[in-house]
């Protein structure tokens, strides 16, 4: 299993700095690296940049190719484009086979290992599991693995880069949540209503009319000043 790596911006940075002024082969090669460079998963800086993108009508177009695969694709998306994108090292692979799980995720919080033994091309329970605990290690994800029941149990992992088309879906989606969110406060509010409705009708009569019934008699302010009064009337005055 690999060392421990942190999803961090730092390397990121030291990436689009370098980016920002290579062009042609020495562009293709940098990004190259940045897909097998630890700790990097988010790709969408770097292809907004106009020399990142001229890419595609170039002689690099299939390494252009290769980096929106990364940035919103799967592995199972790379093995049907194989034959027409540049070979993937190890490290590459695995960094993919990482981001195919966060989208795995985002779909369904309980994995199962069919699935996943599926989607990444592995042939084993024991590669599946390794690379799983990769994957936490680098902070790509968070959860448990259940063998057992043969599944991933996903508590969290990270957001993935987002295409422009996809922008009205999760606007739709967040003003669906709105909606259910008001439907959800909206019933708070009428149970709260009941309770207090239900807790007033179990009040005794005395105790519900007693804000509003007559008061007989002086209150405790005014026996206290008639007692005051009366206790000096009583009292010989002092001595000089």
């Amino acid at each position: 299993m690999s060392a421990e790596v942190k999803v961090t911006g730092q390397n990121q940075e030291q990436f689009l700095l370098l980016a920002k002024s290579a062009k042609g082969a020495a562009l293709a090669t940098l990004i190259h690296q940045v897909l097998e460079a630890p700790g990097v998963y988010v790709f969408g800086e770097l292809l907004d940049m106009p020399n990142v993108r001229e890419l595609a009508e170039s002689d690099f177009a299939s390494t252009f190719r290769l980096l929106t695969v990364f940035a919103y694709g799967t592995y199972a998306d790379y093995l049907a484009e194989a034959r027409n994108l540049p070979p993937l090292t190890e490290a590459q692979k695995n960094k993919l086979r990482h981001l195919s799980v966060v989208t795995l995720a985002a779909k369904v919080k309980c994995i199962p290992y069919a699935v996943l033994l599926e989607a990444l091309a592995l042939r084993n329970v024991r590669q599946l599991e390794d690379l799983v605990i990769e994957a936490v290690y680098a902070d790509v994800l968070r959860g448990s693995l259940d063998q057992r029941h043969q599944r991933l149990e996903v508590d969290y992992s990270i957001g993935r880069d987002i295409q422009r088309q996809d922008l009205s879906a999760i606007a739709r989606t967040l003003q669906e949540w709105c909606v259910g969110c008001e439907v959800v406060l909206s019933g708070i509010e009428e149970q709260v209503s009941r309770a207090n409705q239900h807790k007033e009708q179990k009040k005794p009569p005395r105790a519900r009319g007693s804000e509003g019934a007559p008061r007989f008699g002086p209150s405790r302010t005014e026996r206290t000043v008639i007692s005051s009064r009366m206790w000096g009337a009583h009292c010989p005055p002092a001595r000089p």
